[in-house]
C-alpha cells in the first residue's frame, strides 16, 4: 500500500501538466508563438514588399541589387517554418490535459501550415537563384516564384485559421484562461479560413479578407501576451 502511494506520488510529480510544469510550458509556448509572429511579420510584411513588384523586370533588378536582403528574407521564412512547427508541438504539450483531441488538432494544423510556408521558402530560394543566373536563366522566373510563394501563403491561411479554432476551444475548456480570449480565437480562426476563400473567389473585395482576419490578430497578440505573463492561470 505504501509502495503504491509512493509510485502514485512519483507519477503525479512527473506529470507534464502539473502546475510547476504548466507555467514553464506556457512560457516556452508563448515565446515560440512570439518568435513565429516576429519572423513572419518582418519577412512577409517588411522584406518581401521591398523585393517583389508587379513588374517582373523590377523584381529581377531588386533581387540582383539586394541579394543580401533577399537571403535575409529567405532565412526569416525558414525560421518561421521552424518556430511554427515547434509552437504547434508545444501547444499540444500545453493543452493535451485539457482536451487531447483539440490539442492534437492544433499540432496537426500548425505543422501543415509550416509545410505551406516551407514550400513558399523553396519558391523564394528558386527566385533568388534564377535572378543570379541559375534555374535556366529565365528572367521571368523570379516573378513567377514570388507569385507562387504568395499563393502558398494565401492557401496556407486555411491551416492557420484551422489551428486557431481548436486553440480557442482549449482556452474555453481550460477553466483558468479568459473565456473571451477563447471566443476571439475561434471567431478569428473561422475568419481566417473564410478569408482564404473570399480572396480567391472575389479578388476585387480586397478589404474584406483583411477585416475577416482582424479578430485573429487580436486573439494571437492576446494569447502570446497571456502565455508569457500569466501562464495558464495556474500557480508555480
Amino acid at each position: 500500500m505504501s509502495a503504491t502511494r509512493t509510485a502514485t506520488a512519483s507519477t503525479t510529480t512527473a506529470r507534464p501538466d502539473a502546475p510547476w510544469a504548466t507555467r514553464r510550458t506556457a512560457g516556452v509556448t508563448g515565446a515560440l508563438y512570439l518568435a513565429l509572429a516576429v519572423a513572419g511579420g518582418i519577412g512577409f510584411l517588411v522584406v518581401r514588399p521591398m523585393l517583389a513588384d508587379a513588374d517582373a523586370a523590377v523584381t529581377l533588378a531588386h533581387l540582383r541589387e539586394h541579394e543580401t536582403l533577399a537571403r535575409v528574407g529567405l532565412a526569416l521564412e525558414m525560421a518561421l517554418v521552424v518556430f511554427q512547427a515547434l509552437a504547434a508541438l508545444w501547444f499540444f504539450r500545453l493543452f493535451h490535459a485539457v482536451d487531447d483531441f483539440a490539442a492534437a488538432a492544433i499540432a496537426v494544423f500548425g505543422v501543415l501550415n509550416s509545410v505551406a510556408v516551407l514550400a513558399s521558402a523553396a519558391c523564394l530560394a528558386t527566385a533568388l537563384e534564377a535572378a543570379l543566373g541559375g534555374a535556366g536563366g529565365d528572367p521571368g522566373t523570379p516573378q513567377l516564384m514570388y507569385e507562387l510563394s504568395e499563393n502558398f501563403w494565401g492557401v496556407g491561411n486555411l491551416f492557420f485559421g484551422l489551428w486557431l479554432v481548436p486553440m480557442g476551444i482549449c482556452v474555453l475548456r481550460s477553466g483558468t484562461m479568459p473565456r473571451l480570449l477563447g471566443r476571439v480565437l475561434v471567431v478569428g480562426g473561422a475568419g481566417y479560413v473564410l478569408s482564404g476563400f473570399v480572396a480567391y473567389l472575389w479578388p476585387d473585395l480586397a478589404l474584406v479578407p483583411d477585416l475577416l482576419v482582424a479578430p485573429a490578430t487580436v486573439g494571437e497578440l492576446w494569447m502570446v501576451g497571456y502565455l508569457l505573463v500569466r501562464g495558464t492561470g495556474t500557480r508555480s
